[in-house]
């Protein structure tokens, strides 16, 4: 599959391919941006193109996406094109020194195939301070014929000193557009869903591209009888809805819904782009809310709710957390509770 396949990042993209052009790759490239945006699929197609047996005529240095080579790379099996990845399996992922060693021993001999022996390394911030360190003795005396490309969503966790010798590249998600037209394209969704999930995934494609829109779609009915007046109004069920919640452990996914609920509702208030609304199927009910809500208070609630998620692994009372936001959104909403009669 060519660069031109893949959605968005015309920029880095075009970046890449004019120092392939003009023989002035740098020997390490930090790739980053948020998760699932496309950096690690655009990794992939860079491979690709040096490598690929059957080169664009067009001169626009992209790969054919079919030939041996790139068959090769993606399926892992390219025997001068070696990935470092955290392992899935681990209780804490990691990238481990003796995984930078091996790569390290490959990189002394000159490729098998082609002009470049090129590693890829998945989640660049896992690496371990000593699998960091020895990564910076390579990237400070690297190989002439080798290239690294190091893939995070998370920068900052890399050692200044890994970030300062890689040529950095940032990627945005694409425009909702776009992805919503890949996923029409590429899944034959309906547009309604298509929207949906991009909104959902906020531009991140890799997302929107997988995610199981069916399950989702009956979550999220769940998720709106918590904020429907019967619910809000009545503190037994909010005492039994956080409870429930809290129990399963559904609470900090619930926080993450109420989260997108409540931006819907503030984007409707102040007049916003409705196109970024993720509930437009329910655009009446929040039309209603809208009329009679306060917003400073929803915008308050929303950064104490981010403040909880962060405290979420902290031995935080879920069901408390629940139980507050939902008395607080009432309030902010004001529905007037139901009083119950001795």
């Amino acid at each position: 599959m060519p660069f031109a396949e893949i959605i968005g990042h015309e920029h880095p993209i075009a970046l890449l391919q004019a120092s392939m052009r003009n023989g002035r790759l740098a020997h390490a490239y930090l790739f980053h941006g948020e998760a699932r945006v496309g950096k690690w699929m655009t990794a992939l197609r860079l491979v690709q193109a040096l490598n690929c047996e059957e080169p664009s005529t067009l001169d626009n240095f992209d790969s054919c996406g079919h030939c041996r080579s790139c068959l090769q790379i993606a399926a892992r099996t390219h025997p001068d094109c070696f990935v470092i990845e955290p392992d899935p399996e681990s209780a804490t992922p990691q990238i481990k020194i003796e995984q930078v060693r091996e790569i390290e021993q490959q990189f002394v001999y000159r490729p098998l195939i082609g002009e470049r022996k090129i590693c890829l390394i998945d989640e660049a911030d896992r690496l371990t301070i000593g699998a960091a360190n020895a990564l910076l003795k390579t990237l400070e005396e690297p190989p002439g014929h080798g290239l690294f490309v190091l893939v995070t969503s998370r920068p900052h966790a890399l050692p200044i000193t890994i970030r300062s010798r890689c040529q950095a590249l940032r990627f945005t998600a694409p425009a909702l557009t776009q992805v919503e037209a890949a996923v029409i394209l590429k899944r034959e969704l309906p547009p309604t869903d298509a929207h949906f999930l991009a909104v959902l995934a906020d531009g991140r494609i890799g997302e929107a591209l997988e995610t199981n829109v069916a399950e989702v779609r009956a979550r999220q009915q769940e998720w709106l009888t918590l904020v429907k007046p019967q619910s809000l109004t009545s503190s037994t069920a909010i005492l039994s809805a956080a409870e429930s919640l809290a129990k399963s452990d559904r609470g900090e996914e619930t926080l993450v819904w109420l989260t997108r609920w409540i931006r819907d509702l503030v984007i409707l208030i102040i007049g916003g782009d409705q196109d970024q609304i993720l509930h437009l199927d329910q655009l009446p009910d929040l039309q209603h809310y809208a009329q009679q809500a306060d917003i400073d208070q929803l915008l308050t609630l929303l950064s104490d709710i981010e403040r909880t998620r962060q405290q979420a692994t902290r031995h935080l009372n879920m069901q408390m957390a629940l139980e507050t936001t939902f008395l607080r959104l009432r309030d902010a909403l004001r529905l007037a509770p139901i009083r119950v009669s001795a």
